[in-house]
């Protein structure tokens, strides 16, 4: 049994009432099913290009995301192979084009749908889920594609979920990067990679606790940060062409503790702290992490 996992973006458009859903054809995973119009990244590709990319060849409309709604995963049982997609699903608005099918593709029609109507037909489970109809699981009829590109040991593409995380006094709290590590010597926002199977809030809670020894809540969903280095030095001991998608969350700490790394040693992390929000802007920051303190501050 293998294990393969793939990102996804996708764009929810609404009309009134109506939403947008393409139709999935006989080269889809799920043939005759409806879903949000999208598809897997390439390489090195953001996901809202992704989103866009994917809308205008399944719909012939031309979008711009407004807004990160959803993060979700699953995770997809096939004859020897087991598929794990994270989703990222995008408000977008049309800016043009006319609509259209998709001309032999994975999808073959292309329709306004009311929630009503929708709910008669069959929906891919995560469309049904942000439409918020009732999920009916569906079998798979053929393999569901990789992500876009050709696979390589030495490159790699990785979902992770970090948190903007504050307690009651308005305190951040942040982790050093380890050295050794891309990043080492860095403060960071507290998270990282999910696990295969693992939702995204699930993961970044539970970064939270090896990493900082700290038990937080999930307010907000922030938005999705896009990384590509193509020479990342880190344990692997050899120059890697790392594609980093991360989607970023507002997450309070009621109770605050202090701060410990409680992960296996040998981890990423070396420490972690709360720090006053004005004395965040003195510390050596993680790209990430000084665009989004610094919103917060802002």
């Amino acid at each position: 049994m293998g294990a393969r996992r793939r990102i996804g973006a996708y764009g929810l458009c609404r009309d009134g009432d109506r939403v947008l859903l393409v139709r999935g054809s006989a080269r889809s995973a799920f043939p005759g099913a409806w879903q949000l119009p999208g598809g897997g990244l390439r390489h090195a590709e953001h996901p809202a290009h992704a989103m866009a990319r994917r809308f205008v060849a399944e719909t012939g409309l031309a979008v711009e995301p407004t807004n990160l709604r959803v993060a979700v995963a699953d995770v997809l049982h096939l004859a020897g192979d087991t598929l794990h997609t994270d989703r990222l699903v995008f408000d977008v608005t049309v800016r043009s084009g006319a609509l259209r099918a998709e001309a032999d593709g994975g999808t073959d029609e292309v329709a306004w749908l009311s929630l009503a109507e929708a709910a008669r037909l069959p929906l891919t489970p995560v469309t049904a889920e942000v439409l918020g109809l009732p999920v009916t699981p569906l079998s798979a009829t053929v393999p569901a594609p990789p992500a876009e590109g050709p696979a390589s040991a030495d490159r790699g593409q990785r979902f992770a979920a970090y948190g903007l995380v504050t307690d009651p006094a308005g305190r951040l709290l942040l982790t050093l990067i380890a050295e050794g590590y891309p990043g080492g010597g860095l403060w960071h926002l507290p998270g990282g990679g999910t696990d295969p199977g693992e939702q995204p809030v699930a993961g970044l809670l539970r970064e939270l606790v090896e990493e900082t020894g700290q038990l937080g809540r999930v307010v907000d969903l922030l938005g999705v940060d896009n990384l590509h280095n193509p020479a990342a030095m880190g344990p692997e001991g050899r120059p890697m062409d790392w594609h980093n998608v991360r989607v970023v969350y507002r997450v309070l700490v009621d109770v605050p503790t202090a701060a410990v790394v409680t992960e296996a040693a040998g981890g990423s992390t070396a420490r972690a702290a709360w720090f006053a929000p004005d004395r965040v802007a003195e510390l050596p920051l993680t790209e990430v992490a000084a665009d989004v303190t610094g919103r917060y501050r802002a």
